[in-house]
């Protein structure tokens, strides 16, 4: 039995169905010519154009722009940010507790009330990250015009650390846990980063950033935050991941 050309050459063309030993003088209402995989298209997304990335479980993924996208908010001055389906997932509800805020700030605005002095992130770290990849992103996000608390900067000489880590927690609109082999110590010791961490955690609004460490590791430690998508410098540059945190809180 003759076999049929159109898994690997195809039948779009009617000289190329003619051409095929199987079904060469054949009549059909619909042929391989006329098929198209399905195509992924979330309602409240739109898809964009560009290199493929990759989702935080480290598969390959398609690329989309979130509908709180604005374009040319890249680092590269007008490139297009794109997300996998499962960055979007876990971003989305960080977005719109962040849009509730500032419809909030706008009501105050309109009512000519004071607004409260809010920072975009606060990023909770580990003590022996604070001079390395934690400023090293806190740098980054500054680059791209974003408030962000940070420990080295904002906790004065002779200030209560505790008392001052309240206040950044309370006047940020979201937080960034920076997740490394060091933050995973302090987790297991119970120090300080575990108790921003659960400060973001009972408010809902965090994102992890994996940095040099594993899901898996995160999960021995933290199986609730480790439950999250979060973002990962072994699948992007910290650079990248900075443009995409910047985009989440652009007004």
């Amino acid at each position: 039995m003759s076999r049929c050309t159109a898994p690997t050459r195809g039948h779009r063309t009617a000289s190329a169905r003619a051409e095929c030993p199987a079904c060469g003088g054949r009549s059909y209402g619909s042929s391989y010519g006329s098929y198209s995989p399905p195509s992924y298209s979330p309602p409240s997304y739109s898809t964009g154009s560009g290199s493929s990335s990759r989702s935080s479980g480290g598969e390959s993924s398609r690329t989309i722009r979130p509908r709180w996208s604005r374009g040319g908010s890249g680092s590269g001055g007008g490139s297009v940010i794109l997300y996998s389906p499962a960055q979007i997932q876990e971003l989305t509800p960080v977005r719109e507790n962040i849009e509730k805020q500032f419809a909030i700030e706008k009501q105050l605005v309109e009512q000519h009330l004071p607004v409260p002095d809010t920072r975009d992130y606060f990023l909770c770290h580990a003590w022996n990250d604070r001079k390395e990849v934690a400023k090293d992103l806190y740098d980054k996000l500054i680059e791209r015009r974003t408030s962000v608390w940070f420990s080295e900067k904002d906790v004065l000489l002779g200030s209560t650390l505790m008392r001052e880590i309240d206040k950044g927690l309370a006047k940020s609109r979201t937080g960034i846990v920076l997740v490394t082999p060091a933050f995973l110590q302090t987790l297991t010791r119970m120090g300080v980063a575990d108790k921003e961490l659960s400060a973001l955690l009972s408010q809902g609004k965090l994102v992890p950033v994996l940095h040099e460490t594993t899901f898996e590791e995160l999960y021995k430690v933290s199986p609730l935050l480790a439950s999250r998508a979060g973002l990962n410098t072994s699948e992007e540059s910290l650079s990248d991941i900075a443009d995409r945190l910047a985009e989440l809180v652009a007004p």
